[in-house]
């Protein structure tokens, strides 16, 4: 294709890019000058802070999109599902049953741990 093309989709998505930081910005100090000093006392901001503030959030907790080098949550839990369906695979039935009650008495919240170890308990007969 032609450069002039390229220059015209160039400029396009600078366009684009600025006007959404814009409106991103203006929204976020918007909903700051209106929330924030009511509810808290803070500081009303003005445009050039909150640039600031969502850059500083983008570096701390890596927002706006997919920024991660694994791919989504939805991605890695099923890359992990499938290590783990391969894994079982290859384990005898007994092997498999051993592996996933390890998991469940280790494994999850403390309260339900507790209940099956007193399930497993119970259900084995006294000598």
């Amino acid at each position: 294709m032609n450069r002039s093309f390229w220059l015209l989709r160039g400029l396009k998505f600078i366009f684009f890019a600025t006007l959404f930081v814009a409106a991103a910005g203006f929204l976020t100090m918007s909903l700051w000058n209106w929330l924030v000093p009511v509810l808290f006392n803070g500081p009303a901001i003005n445009f050039w802070q909150t640039l600031g503030l969502l850059i500083l959030t983008r570096i701390l907790f890596g927002g706006w999109g997919r920024g991660g080098h694994a791919g989504s949550w939805a991605q890695r839990r099923e890359a992990w599902r499938q290590k783990m369906e391969t894994r079982m695979a290859h384990l005898t039935p007994e092997e498999q049953e051993k592996f996933r009650q390890k998991m469940r008495s280790s494994c999850g919240p403390s309260w339900m741990r507790r209940k099956e170890a007193e399930e497993a308990a119970t259900a084995t007969p006294a000598q």
